[in-house]
């Protein structure tokens, strides 16, 4: 029968790994010791001697003096074994909630492994982690991408003993007289977790005694489904997404089930963990708006939105009372002759047309145009929207209000206060990448050309 040791060999191997710089998630207890224990053991048996190991231990700070002999123990541990030690400690102000210590401890790891200049991070979780995970989703009300459990590999963090139990892992520390620390918190019940693995599965467990095992084959199946159904989403997803983007009428086309997966991975790939009920909620909201003109907004975390229209489906990032609008309000330039103007990241390029016999007169509805500005006194103000500004639409004689025009235009309200406009007072002459006003339409020849690069 495989054992711990060859597991990881063949893990090593499999990703290539043993030449690497590994960052080893390292907290001193079971899991975790023994993982840095066989690393160190590998590289000499093995003869990996280019793979380099650097033990990361993040203290919570939650416990005072016993956190402390934690880490002077993980320190003195790591040392034994040759393997450098890092350390660092959590903010005081870091909420005592899992997933805030999660957040918390996954950003150190990524610290460390850029610092380190590493390859790949590896943490400690094992075949009991991953039943206790996959029975933590359902309750939630997962569905089967969340049936599959914890990633054996996601981006660079990579989990070793992922198929080990944890009965395993206190033999091979027990045999080797390795001594873990005992986090006391392991037993409040209080956390979640905590709860499942010591009272919810030792219920479950007399009705059936092999409930992890049945858990993790459920994870293992869910796995198989999961790239079947990728093989059929991955000819989609080409055709739907512009990159953070959905593309709203793309996305009408598909029948319910496949939106519903479509928003649970789209909620993912922004770091969002969504049950079902959510999924629904926010379902609802984009059938609603997905024929809308004027599209709305859903609040998905507390500075993010998911906004919907009949043209995208797009997060937008939570605009509270002191915002950026603010600044842009503020920020005025005047352009009162030709030359360059910076606002914001961009640039107003206004410069003198110079005869040119393939000249067009279009209406330029991007970044560039021809203007008549024969019977416009300068200075101009480039500038974001306000109250009261009005435009004379291309073509027309009479004005409208500027947010009559972009509703006329098909443009989102989210994206209106990002857009740059170059007025005279309160009219508006050119709304850039948008339209330009009929009171600077070219009828002969351009007086000039204005660009925003």
């Amino acid at each position: 029968m495989e054992n711990i040791y060859d597991r990881v060999v063949e893990f090593i191997k499999f990703y290539s790994l043993e030449d690497k710089t590994i960052i080893v998630g390292f907290s001193g207890g079971y899991d975790s010791m023994c993982l840095l224990d066989l690393l160190t053991k590998i590289r000499d048996n093995e003869k990996f001697y280019d793979m380099t190991s650097v033990a990361a231990h993040f203290n919570h700070n939650w416990r005072g003096e016993e956190s402390l002999r934690e880490q002077e123990v993980c320190r003195i541990f790591a040392s034994s074994k040759g393997v450098e030690f890092y350390c660092k400690d959590a903010p005081h102000n870091l909420k005592k909630t899992e997933n805030d210590a999660r957040i918390a401890r996954y950003d150190f790891f990524e610290e460390v492994y850029e610092n380190f200049d590493a390859d790949a991070v590896f943490t400690a979780h094992n075949k009991d982690d991953n039943a206790e995970t996959v029975l933590y989703r359902i309750i939630k009300g997962t569905g089967i991408v969340g049936l599959k459990g914890i990633s054996e590999k996601r981006g660079f963090f990579y989990r070793p003993l992922l198929k080990t139990t944890r009965k395993e892992i206190v033999d091979y520390c027990n045999r080797n007289n390795l001594a873990p620390n005992n986090d006391s918190s392991n037993s409040d019940t209080n956390y979640r977790r905590n709860y499942l693995r010591l009272n919810v599965i030792p219920a479950l467990e007399k009705i059936n005694e092999g409930v992890k095992d049945a858990l993790n084959t459920l994870s293992y199946n869910s796995i198989s489904d999961n790239e079947i159904i990728e093989e059929y989403l991955s000819g989609i997803r080409c055709n739907i997404f512009q990159e953070d983007k959905i593309l709203a009428q793309e996305y009408a086309k598909l029948s319910t089930p496949v939106k519903k997966r479509i928003l649970h991975e789209y909620l993912q790939s922004l770091d969002l963990d969504y049950d079902y009920k959510k999924i629904n909620e926010i379902y609802d909201f984009i059938e609603k708006n997905i024929t809308q003109r004027n599209g709305s907004t859903h609040s998905l975390a507390t500075a993010l939105w998911l906004y919907a229209d009949d043209k995208i489906i797009e997060p937008i990032p939570s605009r509270g009372k002191c915002n950026n609008l603010d600044e842009k309000v503020r920020q005025e330039i005047l352009v009162s002759t030709s030359g360059e103007y910076e606002i914001s990241d961009k640039t107003l390029v206004l410069k003198p047309y110079v005869e040119n016999d393939l000249f067009v007169f279009p209406e330029s509805t991007s970044n560039f145009a021809y203007v008549d500005f024969s019977m416009i006194q300068f200075p101009l103000v480039l500038r974001h929207r306000k109250d009261g500004d009005v435009i004379t639409p291309f073509g027309m004689t009479g004005s409208m209000k500027l947010k009559k025009y972009m509703n006329a235009k098909g443009v989102s309200r989210h994206n209106r206060d990002d857009i740059f406009l170059l007025c005279k007072d309160n009219e508006v002459l050119w709304a850039v990448g948008i339209g330009i006003s009929n009171k600077v339409r070219v009828k002969n020849k351009p007086t000039h050309v204005i660009e925003i690069v």
